[in-house]
């Protein structure tokens, strides 16, 4: 299931697309189905709806990243249907989704989070007398990102006045809400973990650094899926730091009650390390962290699939 009325719809055509292409097709008979923008549901190229698209299925890959996909919503509608599907749970899958709600949860669990708050647009007033008080009240730099959603999308660093200013404006325009906080200047890294993998209970993947081109300070939309970071797997982190990173990921996959598999997003810094945020749907295309990092310990894509779906169909 792919497509999805996100703006993260064109990552998750092609997760969708990377998903079909690596099924062992003597294990499964797989279907395509498709949702636009406006959510309409599409199967076997005939617009329908969910209920005539998912007849006689046994198990649903859900690669709909971004909202209605990784917020809960599509996942209370399989609920209601009883299908099982990919992927964390829907109170999981909504908790994960809202930055505010994981940074509150990932506190709690005793992990460093940078200094943030949400602004709500309809309480907020004007963006310059926001921006004004962001930027007195504020450390900076900052960055700015929407309160909900994946994949950097929206997200800017701002260094002064104008371009906190810029950003909120930015951010606004794509979501009611929006998270400000602290730019912690490191190493940026990212940790997968699968549930029942080679026989752990919480497998974790190597580290991936992210080394984000000149042109862009962080790892953003942009540097993600325009092929312009290098990617180091595994990171180039002591043994310590390794371990460190594996723990919280861990921490945070349990913690938060996440399933089947999750990526959690970290700062490796002189002042320790921050977690980010978490992914329940990372990207599985060519361009993605979790397949190279699946790849950096002798798993293949469809072996991985494989193990996911399988857990799926217990659920």
């Amino acid at each position: 299931m792919r497509g999805g009325p996100s703006n993260e719809y064109e990552i998750s055509l092609k997760t969708g697309a990377s998903v079909l292409d690596a099924l062992d097709r003597e294990a499964y008979e797989p279907r395509d189905i498709f949702i636009d923008r406006e959510g309409q549901w599409h199967a076997r190229g005939v617009a329908t709806n969910p209920e005539r698209a998912l007849q006689g299925v046994d198990v649903v890959f859900n690669a709909l990243h971004g909202e209605y996909g990784e917020d809960g919503q599509v996942q209370r509608l399989l609920d209601r249907m009883a299908v099982p599907y990919t992927g964390s749970g829907a109170f999981s899958s909504a908790i994960a989704f809202n930055k505010q709600h994981t940074r509150n949860a990932a506190e709690k669990l005793g992990i460093k989070v940078a200094h943030g708050q949400v602004f709500d647009l309809s309480t907020a007033g004007e963006v310059e007398g926001l921006a004004h008080h962001i930027f007195r009240t504020f450390p900076h730099p900052s960055i700015v990102k929407p309160a909900a959603g994946g994949s950097s999308v929206g997200a800017a660093i701002a260094n002064d006045f104008h371009t906190l200013e810029r950003a909120l404006e930015l951010v606004f325009a794509m979501s009611p809400k929006v998270l400000v906080e602290e730019y912690i200047k490191g190493r940026e890294t990212t940790v997968g973990v699968i549930d029942g993998f080679r026989e752990e209970k919480f497998y974790a993947l190597p580290p991936v650094e992210i080394v984000p081109p000149p042109s862009s300070p962080f790892f953003d939309y942009e540097a993600k899926y325009g092929g312009q970071t290098l990617e180091r797997v595994p990171g180039n982190f002591s043994l310590d730091e390794k371990q460190a990173l594996i723990s919280l990921a861990k921490a945070v996959h349990e913690g938060l009650e996440l399933s089947h598999y999750s990526r959690s997003d970290f700062i490796v810094s002189k002042r320790g390390i921050y977690f980010l945020e978490v992914n329940t749907l990372p990207g599985l295309t060519r361009e993605s962290l979790l397949p190279k990092a699946l790849h950096a310990v002798g798993a293949k894509l469809s072996d991985f699939l494989h193990h996911i779906i399988s857990l799926a169909k217990r659920r």
